[in-house]
């Protein structure tokens, strides 16, 4: 079991009740998409806001970065790096802004 730390977005934090990280307990190997389910089931209000319900595609304007890397075109399965993994560094989801 991994102990995770997240960081997100203003509005998703207020949608779930958190302050600007929350740790979260991935069982078995921490991938995006395992990390993103213990989130989910951790915190419901979320299900859906970053990616599309069960377990869906991410959302187009959401975005995932860890240890000065973009993750968001990376495939669920896609082990985190090993600073998030271990705890040192947070999975970071961000809002992306559009317009002009």
């Amino acid at each position: 079991m991994s102990s995770v730390r997240v960081a997100l977005p203003a509005h998703l934090r207020s949608l779930a009740g958190i302050g600007s990280e929350v740790v979260v307990e991935v069982a078995g190997a921490p991938t995006i998409g395992s990390l993103l389910d213990a989130l989910e089931a951790a915190h419901p209000a979320l299900a859906g806001t970053i990616r599309a319900h069960a377990a869906g595609p991410r959302r187009a304007y959401m975005r995932y970065h860890a240890c000065g890397e973009d993750l968001s075109f990376a495939p669920d399965d896609a082990p985190l790096p090993e600073a998030v993994a271990r705890g040192e560094a947070p999975f970071t989801v961000i809002g992306a802004i559009a317009g002009g």
